[in-house]
């Protein structure tokens, strides 16, 4: 029998304190060895900086997800007067032309994230923009052609507004289609065209109707408006428009936006949360309620251009 150096000079060991290996190995099988204690090297490096509120073996909590949207405190905030934030959003606006920026309301909801939003139209005392194109698809020789006409339509027709349609000729803003012209619509096939620019009349939208003489008159010089996230937004007026125009305004957007939450389910828990006013290129400026301040200036001051 060989003696015992003899039978263990094969298996002599050549190593470090960072890794072993065997002398009889091919390259490759020791590559492979030296990855494999690097591995176990990483995984107790690891575990060493593990956080210590997060137990060995269990799976890291997640996170309640809220079911409200944020509501800040407005205790602690800064709120202003009517007055007062029209003064300093026209301050944003110097140099720009009047009819190139708008103010616009804000209304922050006190709301399920899951809940239903609220939709709706709304004619302003003071329109904003009077200038609204409304095209109704009905009969031209019919009476509802004829009272969408005094209502302020600009296009009224059938067939020959389809056949402009089909052209990509669509000189209007709103469209609505009286019920009996319904089947003709759809089998147009216009959706493709009216169907990205948000114009295709759906008995959804409410655009649909038997009588399209109250909805144009709605149309023109009315606003619309829907909850996204929590908050209700529309333009609510010119920047040529005076503080008194501005709060009958404001006033009836609020009235309006409140009888939307009375139609509601009396299981759905909704509320107005906070007023903000801006414009196109100022920041928002939190609402108090009240319309003037005694540091406010006249409110003359506050719509010459």
């Amino acid at each position: 029998m060989a003696p015992g150096t003899k039978c263990l000079s094969p298996l002599r060991l050549v190593g470090t304190r960072q890794s072993v290996t065997f002398s009889f190995l091919t390259p490759a099988c020791q590559l492979r060895q030296q990855v494999r204690f690097a591995t176990k090297q990483t995984s107790a490096n690891a575990a060493k900086y593990r956080r210590k509120d997060t137990a060995a073996g269990q799976p890291k909590k997640k996170k309640k997800q809220r079911t409200t949207f944020v509501e800040h405190d407005l205790s602690a905030a800064d709120q202003f007067s009517l007055c007062d934030a029209m003064r300093y959003i026209r301050a944003f606006e110097v140099g720009r032309p009047p009819t190139s920026a708008k103010y616009e309301v804000h209304v922050k909801l006190r709301t399920q994230k899951s809940g239903p939003a609220i939709r709706n139209r709304l004619q302003l005392p003071h329109p904003v923009r009077t200038d609204v194109r409304v095209c109704v698809i009905c009969p031209p020789d019919s009476k509802q052609a004829v009272n969408a006409k005094k209502a302020g339509a600009t296009v009224v027709g059938e067939d020959t507004v389809l056949h402009a349609i089909k052209e990509g000729r669509v000189d209007f803003d709103r469209c609505i289609c009286q019920k009996d012209s319904l089947p003709k619509l759809n089998k147009a096939g216009v959706g493709r065209i009216l169907g990205p620019r948000g114009l295709m009349p759906s008995e959804k939208l409410g655009t649909v109707v038997k009588d399209v003489g109250p909805l144009v008159r709605s149309m023109v010089g009315g606003a619309a408006y829907r909850e996204r996230l929590g908050v209700l937004r529309m333009a609510i007026g010119q920047l040529g428009f005076t503080p008194e125009e501005m709060q009958k305004n404001i006033r009836a957007f609020i009235d309006n936006v409140k009888k939307d939450i009375t139609l509601l389910s009396d299981s759905i828990q909704k509320d107005i949360h906070e007023v903000v006013l801006s414009s196109t290129n100022s920041p928002g400026f939190s609402l108090n309620g009240e319309f003037s301040s005694p540091s406010s200036p006249p409110t003359r001051d506050l719509s010459t251009l």
